[in-house]
């Protein structure tokens, strides 16, 4: 990385790290270096992450979209030709005291066009199922509510979907990613040794001619049929790093972080063991410690001072043998509506 503006940076071997402002910082990677992104954005009026003015979060309007506009167009800049970026967002909610009406704004649809207007190929989405009744307990929404479809269903509605949206930069890919898939990320999907053998037997029950796919095609097909799946409904929810040593008194306390079974599976349809992948916004860092444990290399970005020690100390999580890591046991999740 050539020489920037860093306030403080961890790089060894495996990962490299910045205090900073992305939109500084990623003019510090060369053309075409790497192989694969993935980001939650601010979402544009609705979170404020720091007091900093330098902070995408504390835009709105036009001015947003100028600054991540920039941003985006980076993103496409430091991608290889035919690789990917991932980005997590889902529609916002409208309040009255914000918006003038109870609603929706279609947020996703915004970060697809802008994508779109950088020289972005929209390549696929996906949608996360999250539970609205966990939902309406935490933010007691007025469209969640039973007692509003007793009162008057007019203002009642479905809860707030997480997207993960995909987006190509055009040209051919000159390193394939190939292989089949040899695990699972997600709960609910048996892929060992005994499921596989009630396979061969119920094949054998139904034909006796019945000739099995071998263990590691029926695996990988398995694992791809559920990845494929349009919605995401396996995703486990509150598989999180920890996030609360994050917190910081002085400015609005919100802190998002991505389940790591949705990041896991994006590194692994999108990118090979040894590749590099970055994150603009690194947040407490689960981006880079996905990217790092399953075999690749991580690059990312902060700029909020508590929200990279918190980084720093989940990185080094990396060091212990997964079964004494240490995960958040209830996550908070990125979904606030407004009555």
């Amino acid at each position: 990385m050539k020489k920037a503006k860093t306030v403080d940076q961890i790089v060894n071997d495996r990962y490299a790290i910045y205090q900073g402002d992305c939109c500084d910082l990623i003019k510090g990677l060369p053309e075409a270096s790497v192989d694969f992104g993935i980001h939650s954005p601010p979402f544009e009026g609705l979170y404020k992450f720091s007091n900093y003015d330098r902070d995408i979060s504390n835009n709105e309007g036009a001015e947003f979209w100028e600054h991540y506009g920039f941003l985006i167009s980076e993103l496409l800049r430091v991608t290889k030709a035919g690789r990917l970026h991932s980005v997590h967002c889902m529609q916002l909610p409208t309040s009255k005291n914000r918006d003038g009406f109870i609603g929706m704004r279609d947020f996703r649809g915004e970060i697809v066009r802008a994508y779109q207007a950088a020289g972005w190929i929209f390549h696929s989405e996906v949608c996360i199922w999250k539970d609205p009744v966990v939902a309406q307990q935490r933010t007691k929404s007025l469209r969640l509510l039973h007692k509003q479809i007793v009162k008057d269903s007019s203002l009642s509605g479905m809860g707030l979907a997480d997207y993960i949206v995909t987006f190509r930069k055009p040209g051919a890919n000159l390193v394939p990613i190939e292989g089949m898939f040899d695990r699972f990320i997600g709960e609910g999907l048996d892929i060992s040794q005994d499921g596989y053998a009630e396979y061969c037997r119920a094949g054998r029950l139904d034909d006796p001619e019945f000739k099995p796919w071998p263990m590691d095609m029926w695996r990988s097909v398995l694992v791809w049929q559920r990845y494929a799946s349009p919605v995401w409904t396996d995703i486990r929810q509150t598989r999180t790093l920890q996030y609360r040593g994050a917190r910081d008194h002085q400015d609005e306390q919100h802190i998002s972080p991505l389940q790591l079974d949705v990041i896991e599976r994006c590194v692994e349809l999108w990118s090979a063991p040894g590749e590099t992948v970055l994150t603009p916004f690194l947040g407490i860092g689960s981006e880079v410690y996905s990217a790092v444990d399953m075999g690749r290399k991580g690059i990312g970005f902060e700029l909020k001072p508590s929200y990279f020690r918190q980084a720093i100390r989940n990185l080094t999580e990396l060091d212990k043998p997964p079964e004494n890591r240490m995960f958040e046991d209830d996550a908070e999740t990125m979904e606030a509506e407004d009555a």
